[in-house]
């Protein structure tokens, strides 16, 4: 059977299989902001082709199944309610069956392993139609990459049924928080999206704070306390080595990198004047993009690279403005009660993700990036630092509980304002920044 090979990583390829191709359907989530009914699917335990990977295909299975079902957009029917089961990869689907269960989506696949190799193919079907979703897809990588080939089933699936990319094959670095509320110890640690397979990234010998990832997700910027004083690094995430960013004579914070990743502007604190500046990655001279009396602070570039989102009190009050990115005159975005914050360009170009502070309460919204159309998603104690999904679809951020015992967790919210989840870290949690999907 010819497969086309497209390499993803070392360890993982995704093959696309013209012979599971067999017309495709009307099935389609129209995804608004109004209320969405999720739309049920089912998915029967992939099937072992050979006895050592039994263990493995329950598990792509259930990560699958709980990556869909975590969007809110998709409802799975539990097994109990199957009539027939799936024998055979290649057998035709007996639709009646899965029509009579009310399955809307059905998923099949098959798992094989081989010499420490794990192979996973897969198909969708239309149920409704009798029609299946595209082509077949057929991943392979090591063992140990088993996960992400059934992120990958998830994004295909998620992708021929709402038309959007999927966001599940991403990860996620934030600040893992142990100890007092007084007295935190705070490192930086990197995850699937999901939670799993964390790693952490520094010790917690010193304060760092607000970790953004590069766009090709190899590299993390950061600011530590390491020297005393605030000041960004550059850490790259598979050796875990770093670097200053550069030398500026000043505390430096609030870094982003551009689009391709060439720059990074981040807010320097110098002679009593706090301004947003830019430098190349690899070194040269740094540019000052404001200059204000006022506090210029947390820079986010628009996906086209051409302006950048900030929040500044150069109107008396902290606020959104936005400017072009080699700096120049800035129009303020935000008109609504209280203070704005924290913005964040969508991966889509069409939103700026922003945090609020009004009557005592703290929000985390979306707006058109001329500021028209503000929405506000969440409302809490302290939410903060939103961070987009890959797809722009979701919004991650902290939201801290009250009182002596409290500590921030990691929440995720769908930008129609639904479907807010708590993201499972094994410690407190904050200062999460999204990854884009990886290669």
């Amino acid at each position: 059977m010819k497969r086309l090979l497209i390499s993803l990583a070392a360890t993982l390829w995704v093959a696309i299989l013209p012979a599971f191709a067999q017309g495709s359907g009307p099935l389609r989530i129209e995804i608004t902001e109004g209320v969405i009914e999720p739309l049920p699917f089912a998915v029967p335990a992939f099937l072992p082709e050979n006895p050592g990977a039994s263990q493995l295909a329950e598990e792509i299975t259930r990560v699958i199944a709980a990556d869909l079902a975590n969007t809110g957009l998709f409802r799975e029917i539990p097994k109990q309610a199957f009539i027939s089961p799936v024998t055979s990869f290649s057998s035709p689907v007996q639709f009646s069956d899965w029509k009579a269960v009310n399955a809307q989506a059905l998923i099949t696949g098959a798992v094989s392993t081989a010499g420490g190799q794990v192979t996973v193919k897969f198909r969708v079907f239309d149920v409704f139609s009798e029609n299946q979703l595209g082509d077949g897809l057929q991943f392979a990588g090591t063992e140990a990459s088993w996960r992400r080939m059934a992120h990958k089933v998830a994004d295909a699936v998620y992708s021929r049924i709402t038309g959007e990319s999927g966001y599940f094959d991403s990860r996620v670095v934030f600040v893992s928080e142990t100890g007092p509320k007084n007295a935190r110890r705070k490192r930086l640690a990197i995850m699937d999206y999901d939670g799993a397979n964390l790693q952490f990234l520094t010790d917690s010998s010193s304060l760092v704070l607000a970790p953004r990832f590069s766009p090709r997700g190899d590299r993390v910027l950061y600011t530590s306390y390491d020297t005393g004083v605030p000041e960004v690094f550059i850490l790259d995430v598979a050796s875990v080595g770093r670097r200053k960013l550069a030398n500026t004579g000043g505390m430096t914070f609030s870094p982003r990198f551009s689009p391709d990743g060439s720059t990074v502007a981040f807010s320097l604190s110098q002679g009593g004047n706090t301004d947003l500046h830019s430098v190349p990655v690899n070194g040269g001279a740094v540019t000052r993009l404001t200059a204000t009396t006022s506090i210029d602070t947390a820079p986010s570039f628009s996906p086209d690279g051409s302006q950048i989102a900030f929040e500044s009190d150069r109107s008396g009050t902290q606020q959104l403005y936005v400017m072009p990115a080699g700096g120049g005159e800035a129009k303020r975005i935000s008109f609504g009660q209280g203070r704005y914050g924290t913005p964040v360009w969508s991966p889509r170009g069409d939103l700026i993700a922003f945090t609020k502070q009004n009557k005592g309460r703290f929000h985390i919204g979306v707006m058109r990036t001329d500021g028209s159309e503000e929405r506000l998603l969440t409302a809490s104690f302290l939410d903060e630092g939103p961070t987009w999904s890959p797809n722009g679809r979701v919004i991650m951020f902290t939201r801290e509980s009250q009182g002596a015992n409290g500590a921030p967790a990691l929440y995720s919210v769908d930008i129609s304002g639904r479907n807010l989840r708590r993201v499972p870290t094994n410690n407190a949690a904050s200062d999460p920044a999204w990854s884009p999907l990886l290669p």
